[in-house]
């Protein structure tokens, strides 16, 4: 007789303070018997903190295709598997859909475990209409597709919120500026940690407060979309 297919558990973890973890997020990752992680070295803090001996494997963008199928293979077996990222909730901008799609192609569950978002951690702050939001990962790194990005956004009225690094900031909120035209935005970064930051104003006077200090550690973009009624 064939064994029960395991559970694929998709776990939300801290996106800095460690703290920020359900029970129920703890006690997964002590029941299942894999963790699948973007990176073993950053998941493994996690567990140490919180006395946690469940194995490791990696799963990130450069073995997905042929990771997945291992994976899939154990949960067909009786396995029961939780996937976890760097940080926050799991296939936000990581690899994670792939592994999903194949576990929705085989009959394999996958149960939602929520926690921390950086998206919606920053839009909780921000003071900008929450109501409508788009979510767009990274912009393009090449600056003519970032600008043809951003053309395609400009008339839409929705709150825009886009994940970049630190040494490309700036240069995107110049795009940001060039297209989009002046709102009002926010940069949040290191969210949840000990220099913990969000800049309110205009595109145009964020830029000018990064010419004067720089920024560093994870940044969350957001900004204000076309033109709509203020509540």
């Amino acid at each position: 007789m064939a064994p029960d297919k395991g559970f694929l558990y998709i776990v939300s973890t801290p996106i800095g303070n460690l703290e920020d973890i359900t029970l129920r997020a703890l006690s997964t990752l002590k029941e299942v018997g894999l963790i699948a992680a973007e990176d073993t070295r950053q998941t493994q803090k996690l567990l140490n903190h919180y006395g946690i001996h469940t194995p490791l494997t990696s799963y990130h963008s450069y073995n997905k295709e042929e990771k997945a199928e291992v994976l899939v293979r154990r949960l067909q077996e009786g396995q029961s598997i939780a996937l976890v990222s760097d940080a926050g909730t799991p296939l936000i901008s990581d690899p994670g859909y792939y592994l999903i799609n194949r576990c929705i192609q085989e009959g394999i569950r996958a149960v939602p475990i929520p926690g921390p978002s950086a998206v919606l951690c920053a839009m909780s702050v921000a003071g900008l209409p929450s109501d409508s939001f788009l979510f767009e990962g990274f912009l393009p790194q090449k600056r003519g597709k970032r600008l043809k990005k951003l053309e395609s956004l400009k008339g839409l009225p929705h709150t825009l919120i886009f994940f970049e690094s630190p040494h490309r900031v700036t240069q995107t909120l110049k795009d940001c500026l060039n297209i989009l035209g002046d709102r009002p935005m926010v940069l949040a970064r290191e969210l949840t940690k000990v220099f913990e930051e969000v800049i309110r104003g205009q595109i145009s006077e964020v830029i000018e407060r990064l010419a004067e200090k720089g920024v560093k550690g994870e940044v969350t973009l957001l900004i204000e979309g076309a033109i709509r009624k203020r509540i």
